[in-house]
């Protein structure tokens, strides 16, 4: 058990850098919503995608609280036992009803002390780097208790409001080349705060590798780290493709398709890559279905794949699967003869067919675009459907009808965007 001095000391020291922290960008989310709820806000995502800059700015609206960060090695023989302790250590130096726990994952059993000074009627905000932060038993303890929100590294949005420009799709050819300027800089680097803030590709290579290392290899206690780490730069350096866990365990020499799956699950805990289920109305067809995997930043891609080509149609694809992400889309791909990149389901019907390609200039790309989305708007008996594309604008119908009332008689209509307008959509 872990010495109530010593605890003091650690709180103290902490509390001083927190304080001396910067606000940085403010985050694109609902501060009200979640200052107002009497629930655990718990928020969670990609190591330094910003998640303790969160909680400084969420530490502003309260005259008092109690921080503690458990990602500190002076912390690392904390257990659920040393709770009890924390909380007389914090009573000693103020009365606050509000707790602020970083990288909360850190300690076991974690969720039945957050529970009990839930139920006490303090304010809690937590954060950890984990997705299965609230999965089975966390969950169990937690059910009701909490909101959620996943942080991933700036949007669109957020870059430009680093950059002190103003968030606006409409404003005249100079406005447009400029923000064309910046959506460029964007796609390629990514979003992750330090790495906006400095440009230096180092950055991006050492949040990869501490991820790889102290989140992955040493928290699953991976011992074929060689396979693992290949597995991890194909899946970086194959973004937006499909993939086989059967074609992977051969290609990799890895064991089995079973250990391939587990591998990829555990890279997806740690938000560094995605599965994108093909949908299906069967489950079964689901899981069993080939996967599509997309990474978490296309910077952090670019500074640690093997790239041959400035992959711009697969760096925006993989952004704009980043950004449904961001908005809490329930998304899939959709392919029957032909392929439909996204397909968004709302309740139990899927209410959006998108696809995403760097140009149509090309008649090829442009047909099978236009016909495989056309080929999911009918399936889903959808009227309308979205291309994103990089800088193309139009809309076009097509069907029976070409006018204003081509709905009526059995038209469709395809919206074509640029990537950075749809980007600053709401």
């Amino acid at each position: 058990m872990l010495d109530l001095n010593y605890l003091e000391n650690i709180i103290i020291d902490q509390a001083e850098t927190f304080k001396g922290k910067k606000l940085g960008t403010l985050r694109d989310i609902d501060f009200e919503k979640y200052l107002k709820t009497k629930q655990i806000t718990v928020i969670s995502g990609i190591r330094r995608s910003g998640k303790s800059v969160l909680l400084k700015q969420f530490s502003e609206y309260f005259k008092s609280f109690y921080y503690l960060n458990f990602d500190d090695e002076r912390l690392v023989d904390f257990a659920v036992a040393d709770f009890q302790n924390l909380m007389v250590a914090f009573q000693k130096h103020s009365n606050a009803k509000v707790i602020l726990l970083d990288e909360i994952q850190n300690v076991p059993k974690w969720e039945r002390f957050v529970r009990r000074i839930f139920e006490e009627g303090y304010k809690i905000f937590i954060t950890g780097s984990n997705a299965k932060l609230l999965s089975g038993e966390l969950a169990t303890h937690l059910t009701g208790r909490y909101l959620k929100i996943e942080l991933y590294p700036f949007s669109f949005k957020e870059f430009l409001a680093f950059h002190n420009i103003e968030a606006k799709q409409q404003g005249g050819t100079k406005k447009e080349v400029k923000m064309l300027r910046y959506f460029d800089q964007y796609m390629i680097g990514g979003g992750f705060p330090e790495f906006v803030k400095t440009g230096d590709n180092e950055i991006n290579k050492q949040i990869f590798e501490d991820i790889v290392y102290r989140d992955l290899l040493s928290r699953f206690k991976i011992r074929e780290t060689k396979n693992f780490k290949m597995l991890v730069n194909y899946l970086f350096t194959n973004f937006t493709s499909e993939i086989s866990y059967n074609s992977l365990r051969k290609f990799l020499a890895i064991k089995s398709a079973t250990t391939v799956k587990n591998y990829i699950e555990f890279i997806g805990e740690s938000y560094l890559a995605f599965e994108l289920f093909k949908y299906d109305f069967s489950l079964k067809k689901q899981y069993v279905s080939n996967k599509k995997i997309y990474v978490i930043d296309n910077g952090l891609r670019n500074a640690v794949a093997f790239s041959f080509s400035k992959d711009n149609g697969d760096m925006l694809e993989n952004m704009i699967f980043l950004e449904f992400k961001r908005r809490g889309a329930d998304i899939y791909y959709y392919r029957d003869k032909k392929e439909c990149d996204f397909v968004i389901r709302k309740g139990l019907k899927i209410a959006e067919a998108i696809q995403v390609s760097q140009s149509l200039a090309d008649p090829k790309t442009e047909q099978r675009e236009i016909v495989g989305l056309l080929e999911a708007m009918e399936k889903f008996n959808l009227k309308s459907g979205l291309i994103i594309t990089e800088s193309q604008e139009e809309e076009r119908r097509i069907g029976p009808a070409r006018s204003a009332t081509a709905f009526a008689d059995g038209g469709k209509k395809i919206k074509i965007v640029p990537a950075w307008k749809w980007l600053l959509s709401d």
